[in-house]
């Protein structure tokens, strides 16, 4: 029978199943069942066999698209391919070691797990970085205790020691979440010690460290060297300054919710005119978050210890530079940029009261029964705070740091 959309359209259903056969598409044909359902199969032959595919339903499927499909079916069983086989192995599910693949279970450990945590994307992305990026084709019941200390020391001897045991305690959790499962008999991290015991660190940059540090990220430019002194004029969380948005900032106040802080409380940063200086100078690359810290548009920064060692790097090209001779400047991490800025609003003679909550800190001074009745938020006093801040480091980036001004001078 010549098909056309309009007979399709109206072919009427009997009492028993119908195939009406397509002239224009010798193998294709229009099955009507019983209860009017509509739907495209064809007929073909691969290697000497007779097979048949079913297409779809009509109308979902049209008359122009099922011939289109069925003379790809031809096309395919010309080549010696089963197409009803290739869409039936495109069905079937993952072999069975598919699923005790790390990165599978890592996974299933974030739909499981910790979707339900505050911290649970940032557990994940560690995980995915380091375990993820080493084992994750790997089958679980592979990993061993020495595979588990292997991945540990190779992180330590990257210099990233507190990292490595970060690691270990997620890695730990993860392998304890599997035997929880029935996935592994028993965890592979069980005994394995922290890489080296970590310390308390006061590394604050000196004068000259900020000078230098200053230089460099000019130096460097987007994106590490305004991010670098954002963080350092600010005083705030490395992950809390990568999320930064423009919605985010309203004139001179940096407001952010509590979803983004690390103690779950609402804060507002006042900007000064230095910072918003350098977040100015930043070209932005259009993205749907409307982040500034970002090379894709679409996550925030990342990649922070190769960031800290570009800056680390040009910073003693830049001492070398000023002095005339190669400087040794002691290791410093991201973090140790808002203890700076502790450091010298202490400097400043700035209650330990007031840059606690600068910091955003509710232990110290602003826990207990203060942190609980005392609602007054210092939102004048964190302005002058980070302003005398700002000030100081230009005045130290500028060599014209001997005269001080302290908090109750400062504007």
């Amino acid at each position: 029978m010549k098909l056309t959309a309009q007979n399709v359209d109206r072919m009427k259903p009997t009492g028993s199943r119908q195939q009406i056969a397509d002239d224009n598409c010798p193998g294709l044909n229009l099955i009507v069942q019983p209860t009017g359902k509509k739907g495209w199969a064809v007929r073909y032959r691969v290697n000497g066999t007779h097979r048949r595919m079913t297409l779809g339903a009509y109308p979902v499927l049209s008359l122009a698209d099922a011939r289109q499909r069925a003379r790809e079916v031809f096309a395919a069983a010309a080549e010696g391919r089963d197409p009803a086989e290739e869409v039936r192995a495109a069905k079937a599910p993952k072999p069975q070691e598919d699923r005790d693949k790390v990165q599978t279970l890592l996974g299933q450990y974030e739909k499981r797990h910790l979707k339900s945590l505050k911290s649970g994307a940032t557990v994940k992305r560690e995980l995915d970085r380091f375990v993820g990026a080493e084992w994750g084709d790997r089958d679980i019941h592979e990993i061993t205790k020495r595979d588990v200390i292997d991945l540990l020391d190779g992180i330590a001897d990257s210099g990233r020691v507190v990292t490595a045991n970060r690691i270990r305690a997620y890695l730990s959790k993860f392998l304890n979440w599997c035997v929880e499962r029935d996935i592994l008999p028993m965890n592979p991290a069980t005994g394995v010690k922290p890489v080296a015991k970590e310390t308390s660190r006061d590394r604050v940059l000196s004068d000259d460290e900020i000078r230098w540090l200053w230089q460099a990220c000019d130096d460097l430019g987007f994106p590490w060297g305004p991010f670098t002194q954002t963080l350092l004029l600010t005083g705030q969380r490395l992950g809390e300054v990568a999320g930064m948005t423009d919605n985010e900032v309203s004139g001179d106040l940096w407001h952010l919710d509590a979803k983004r802080t690390k103690n779950g409380r609402a804060h507002d940063v006042p900007l000064s005119k230095t910072v918003r200086d350098v977040l100015a100078r930043v070209e932005r690359i259009e993205g749907k978050p409307g982040l500034i810290y970002t090379t894709t548009g679409e996550t925030p920064l990342s990649g922070f210890h190769k960031g800290r060692n570009h800056v680390a790097e040009k910073m003693a090209e830049v001492a070398e530079r000023e002095t005339g001779e190669p400087v040794e400047i002691p290791h410093w991490t991201f973090h140790d940029l808002r203890r700076t800025a502790a450091t010298g609003m202490a400097r400043l003679g700035i209650p330990v009261r007031v840059t606690e909550a600068v910091l955003n800190h509710v232990s110290g001074t602003g826990g207990g029964i203060v942190a609980v009745y005392q609602r007054h938020d210092y939102a004048d006093e964190k302005r002058k705070a980070l302003n005398a801040w700002a000030r100081l480091v230009r005045e130290i980036v500028t060599g014209k740091a001997d005269n001080v001004v302290r908090i109750e001078g400062a504007r």
